[in-house]
């Protein structure tokens, strides 16, 4: 018996999987408790629809970072920072100051969790790498000025 599972399943599958199953596990467990329902032609359409569209959104999503890339690769971001005597700043520049900068200046959304620079308590200029999808990253320069 095939069967699409509405769950996950320990030992048989993820939610949204075909699988085939004994006749008796399928009709006295799976399907009387709502674990999946059974593999007719409309199920199948139904489960093939669903992947196509989480297959577009996926493409979407990853069409979007490479356009975000390309809008800050190698720009430089700038930063405002207040400091003391010889350049040091009262405090650092954190990634969520430099994720809002990135939003204001070049209209692109990234997670402050996505930011990886260096250090950044004094003025000058530093390079950052921003992660915006699982297989796209940017390199972009922050420059922290008054």
């Amino acid at each position: 018996m095939d069967v699409i599972l509405t769950q996950d399943v320990k030992s048989l599958g993820k939610k949204g999987e075909k699988v085939r199953v004994n006749d008796g596990y399928g009709r006295n467990f799976l399907l009387p408790r709502g674990l999946a329902k059974e593999a007719n032609a409309q199920a199948i359409s139904e489960l093939k629809n669903r992947e196509a569209a989480t297959a577009y959104k996926k493409a979407e999503e990853l069409k979007k970072a490479k356009e975000d890339a390309a809008k800050m690769e190698g720009k430089t971001i700038v930063v405002t920072a207040k400091a003391g005597q010889n350049g040091k700043l009262f405090g650092s520049v954190t990634s969520k100051e430099i994720a809002e900068a990135l939003l204001s200046q070049y209209g692109v959304s990234a997670d402050k969790r996505k930011i990886t620079c260096a250090e950044i308590k004094a003025f000058g200029t530093y390079e950052c790498e921003v992660k915006l999808h699982a297989d796209v990253t940017a390199k972009c320069f922050v420059r922290v000025g008054e």
